[in-house]
């Protein structure tokens, strides 16, 4: 894998290969270094995709990259497109480029899991406001400045909710089509068609209730209180025409509905008003990093 990483690209001086060690156990950080890596961090346990990727952008930013590159360490992206994911960084069109995979042409995906990488894509574009269609590549490019206002919450993946965050905050984002190679074993992440399924199922579903609250928990009232209003004004005519004897159990299964409908629509404007402060706490935290980042080459330079 680190044999086939460049160390070159067209518009840096400086190339440097970093490796997350997330707690393996067949010596990758030692191979990894034999290999020529100039960086290893190592988690002493295993603690997941995301919280691996987010240990890698931090010692990046310590490093003192300009420009992140991304990839897994299964080779399934192509390493000689590398610089495709960093030109439109460096001409100053996107802080995060993405590599669009040819799913439909790729015969070790099964149909459902193609499905879901279109579900998924299609739900994180709504979601984001943006129009990245590969939204599962883990193939990236990322600017400095966008590195230091991305926030992972979810501990399956990061590919999804770092694009929604992109969208939110305004870091202008771009797809690029990119090559893939054969795989060469199987996938770690996914163990399973189901546990696929569950895990792409759950995050979807968690990234409406974190991002969309408001949108979701309106979509579940009106859910339940259309019909529950629907029985209401069914009784109501019932009873002005005089026929509303024996259609109580309606009229307290609308009462039920209205009232569940209710709570509902009250748990979206409070899960709203949390995820405002949430954001408000990842702008403080942005300015923290930035005024960091000035101090230390302040520093430097002195």
């Amino acid at each position: 894998m680190l044999n086939s990483l460049p160390r070159v690209v067209r518009g840096f001086s400086e190339v440097e290969w970093l490796v997350v060690d997330d707690g393996s156990e067949d010596g990758t950080a030692d191979v990894a270094l034999a290999a020529g890596a100039d960086h290893v961090v190592r988690h002493v346990r295993n603690q997941g995709l995301a919280r691996a990727f987010e240990t890698g952008l931090a010692t990046a930013l310590d490093a003192g990259a300009d420009v992140i590159v991304n990839t897994d360490a299964d080779n399934q992206y192509c390493a000689d497109d590398i610089h495709l994911l960093t030109a439109p960084i460096i001409a100053g069109r996107a802080e995060i480029v993405v590599g669009e995979r040819p799913i439909s042409s790729m015969p070790h995906f099964s149909p459902i899991k193609k499905a879901l990488q279109r579900i998924g894509s299609a739900v994180v574009r709504v979601v984001s406001k943006t129009n990245v269609r590969d939204a599962t590549s883990g193939f990236r490019g990322i600017s400095r400045s966008a590195a230091q206002r991305m926030h992972v919450f979810n501990d399956y993946t990061y590919t999804l909710e770092t694009i929604i965050q992109a969208g939110q905050n305004a870091i202008a984002i771009e797809s690029i089509p990119i090559r893939v190679n054969e795989p060469t074993r199987e996938s770690r992440l996914v163990k399973s068609t189901f546990s696929y399924t569950r895990l792409s199922l759950g995050t979807i579903f968690r990234i409406f209730v974190i991002y969309r609250p408001f949108w979701f928990f309106s979509f579940l009232s009106m859910v339940f209180a259309t019909p529950g209003i629907l029985l209401g004004i069914r009784f109501l005519l019932h009873y002005i025409t005089g026929r509303g004897q024996g259609m109580v159990q309606s009229l307290i299964l609308a009462t039920m509905l209205i009232g569940v409908g209710f709570l509902l629509f009250v748990v979206g404007l409070l899960a709203d008003l949390i995820a405002s402060n949430r954001r408000l706490l990842e702008r403080t935290n942005i300015e923290l990093k930035e005024i960091r980042d000035r101090l230390s080459k302040s520093v430097v330079r002195k």
